[in-house]
């Protein structure tokens, strides 16, 4: 995980007036980043875009911008600090009575949180009705909003899948036509954006800093598993993975991940399979600071996903110059996109018998999504407001 602390260390200090007047008060309106953004192990949680919300949030603490976030009450504090953010607690989910609730605790108690933080920007990441709620507070109080695409799914006309209800729905549509800006993670999404909501949007690239210690990464020798890491359900297609496990019995193979809410039978049926592949190591959930280790002994990351956005465990991979084989293209160069699953095993085979796959991943990694160049981007992004 990223810490502020060895951000700071590491980037030039800024002083003066200019200085102070190009610092902003930021919010993230970010539900379920608690777990992410205080490294509890025991909350299930690690979703890509908490992950990015939390490093985005550490990257602007550090820079000296004023940064808070809002989340989910589980369990912690009122009010917390976390590596120079101040964290607002609002509701838990099972708070209220059934069918009141959306209104009172969760919009009233999140209303009164945005109110309570007072920032100049505020910043929602993938689909949900909250950017509606946000995206209206901004407009009544003359305040700025963004929301950034956390996947490919996210400006296409049917988003049911991720919003199965016509009031998120609507509040979603809406908050999109309102948000002051629109980030996209990659031309894709802007293409989209284009063709269904008829607004433009800057690409930002996600961005990643690997932690400081990692004794494995030093010892190449020590990389030789075949990584797969994500939620267990249905678009993730896990079954590929134990299926090319199967097809290359003499490579050792880990799958790191736990059940989404509601798919716990899918997932059960998963880890049996796992449990009797005698090359599978099925680890269940595991927090990102226990994920991490994990990229240091791969040789390949693979990925059999239905659809993605830029997934942070392809940062992760070629930040340490580990090459992603995957069903799914995320408009990377470097990236080996396989469409056909029955290819899967001759990529993955090829990824270990070229090293140079690896020196590039890392190149592009270091010109694309290091986060001394996102954290530009999104401070020239404030300016523009």
């Amino acid at each position: 995980m990223l810490h502020a602390e060895r951000v700071r260390a590491g980037s030039a200090e800024r002083s003066g007036p200019q200085a102070l007047l190009s610092r902003k008060r930021v919010c993230f309106v970010a539900p379920r980043a608690w777990p992410v953004l205080s490294g509890d192990a025991a909350i299930p949680i690690v979703g890509g875009a908490e992950v990015q919300q939390s490093l985005l949030a550490r990257l602007l603490a550090a820079h000296g911008h004023r940064v808070s976030m809002i989340c989910l009450d589980y369990g912690q504090p009122q009010r917390a600090r976390v590596d120079g953010i101040e964290v607002i607690k609002t509701f838990g989910m099972t708070q209220g009575l059934p069918m009141l609730r959306f209104l009172h605790p969760r919009v009233t108690s999140m209303w009164r949180a945005m109110r309570e933080v007072d920032a100049e920007i505020y910043y929602f990441r993938s689909a949900s009705m909250w950017l509606g709620v946000l995206a209206e507070f901004c407009r009544r109080h003359g305040r700025r909003s963004i929301y950034a695409g956390a996947s490919n799914k996210d400006f296409v006309a049917d988003v049911g899948g991720q919003l199965p209800y016509l009031r998120d729905r609507w509040l979603y549509r809406r908050g999109l036509a309102q948000a002051d800006r629109i980030v996209a993670q990659n031309e894709a999404q802007r293409a989209s954006l284009r063709a269904t909501h008829g607004r433009d949007a800057v690409v930002i690239p996600s961005c990643y800093q690997a932690p400081a210690r990692r004794g494995a990464a030093a010892n190449p020798a020590a990389r030789d598993r075949v990584l797969w890491v994500g939620t267990v359900h249905e678009n993730k297609r896990p079954e590929l993975f134990l299926e090319l496990a199967a097809r290359l019995p003499h490579r050792r193979f880990v799958l790191i991940g736990g059940p989404r809410p509601g798919g716990e039978a899918f997932y059960e049926r998963i880890r049996a399979q796992a449990a009797a592949a005698p090359n599978v190591e099925a680890t269940g959930f595991l927090p990102l600071a226990e994920v991490e280790p994990w990229f240091d002994r791969a040789r390949v990351l693979v990925n059999t996903s239905t659809y993605e956005g830029m997934p942070n465990t392809f940062l992760q991979a070629w930040a340490r110059g580990v090459p992603t084989v995957a069903t799914v293209d995320v408009g990377a160069p470097v990236h080996q996109v396989v469409p056909n699953p029955e290819d899967l095993p001759g990529r993955v085979e090829a990824a270990f018998d070229n090293p140079a796959l690896g020196a590039r991943c890392r190149e592009y990694f270091e010109r694309n999504h290091s986060p001394a160049g996102v954290l530009a981007r999104y401070e020239e992004l404030f300016a523009s407001l």
